[in-house]
């Protein structure tokens, strides 16, 4: 598992090259992009659409179900995308776009959908086989970006995809990952983001559960200063929780105050907290450096306790007992 996470930085060319290869059509749709996706291959979706932020001109979605949006027309595109090509949710998603007519890519290794979109002259757009799903984050979100910019909903980023690399690459020596993941050992992480970093934040929460083998949450700001805030002294009086807060440097300059406002507030309750802080000048290096810096320390969490990263003995276990459609 951390190879293929220190592996991230010479995966952005590669993603740029499969989404070339397979040759999608490229014309503006007013319906803009939905992904449709579960796990971590939906994770590529919302990253997109925090790397885009402002510069969508269309709407970018993350659908996370059996039925793509109800207001999909056939002036959308659809992204559906399965590492295994066996999702049964996006395979349902699929079928659905196509009955409305929607212009539909694939992303995935194989599988059905693969076999389904080839029947049907749908294109392909090839992720590598023998990762974790999880761990082919950067082909799905290069993907969703790409795709994005191909049916005109954001502007093409492809030179901020390129030169993140370097970025990344400066993150897998750093010491960071190491001194968070001893900051959350025993502890049961909730990860805020705001804005640009709620989308990372989500990545965070996934990727403790999955390689740490621990519970953790994750949470937003402004809206957590709502609700969530009143419920943290109980919570800490009750299990040993600790805040991670992801900043970047285009919050909001009032979220960046509420920000350290909750932290403080955390830290006087006696609460740990961590602040990890993107990197990188452009927005998509910032996003990605904030996944990488999560993958980072949830491998780092595994190994501090002593599990195993890659297997997922009860995700596996849950879809057996679920069983075929």
């Amino acid at each position: 598992m951390i190879e293929d996470v220190l592996s991230q930085p010479h995966q952005l060319g590669d993603a740029l090259w499969r989404v070339e290869a397979a040759g999608i059509p490229g014309r503006e749709r007013a319906g803009g992009l939905v992904v449709c996706g579960m796990g971590g291959s939906a994770a590529g979706g919302d990253l997109a659409v925090a790397a885009i932020g402002a510069r969508a001109t269309r709407p970018v979605r993350t659908v996370r179900g059996y039925s793509p949006e109800p207001w999909l027309t056939p002036d959308t595109l659809v992204l559906c995308a399965s590492y295994s090509g066996r999702t049964e949710e996006t395979l349902a998603c699929f079928e659905a776009a196509g009955k409305v007519g929607a212009q539909r890519v694939a992303l995935t290794t194989g599988g059905p959908l693969a076999d389904r979109a080839r029947e049907e002259g749908v294109p392909v757009i090839g992720v590598p086989s023998g990762m974790q799903p999880r761990a082919s984050v950067i082909y799905m979100t290069v993907a969703a970006l790409e795709c994005a910019a191909l049916c005109g909903a954001a502007p093409a980023l492809r030179e901020e995809i390129e030169a993140a690399g370097a970025t990344l690459e400066d993150l897998g020596v750093h010491s960071e990952p190491d001194d968070i993941a001893r900051a959350l050992q025993d502890t049961l992480p909730v990860v805020h983001g705001a804005e640009a970093t709620t989308a990372p934040a989500r990545r965070w929460k996934n990727q403790l559960n999955e390689n740490s083998k621990v519970a953790a949450f994750a949470s937003e700001l402004p809206e957590a200063n709502h609700n969530e805030i009143e419920g943290w002294r109980w919570g800490h009086d009750h299990a040993p929780l600790s805040a991670v807060f992801l900043t970047a440097d285009a919050q909001h300059p009032r979220v960046k105050r509420r920000i350290e406002l909750t932290a403080g507030l955390l830290e006087g309750q006696g609460v740990p907290v961590v602040r990890a802080g993107a990197r990188g000048e452009s927005a998509v290096a910032q996003v990605l450096s904030l996944v990488m810096l999560g993958d980072l320390v949830s491998v780092r969490l595994a190994e501090l306790a002593g599990a195993a990263p890659e297997p997922v003995v009860y995700i596996e276990g849950f879809k057996d007992a679920l069983g075929s459609p």
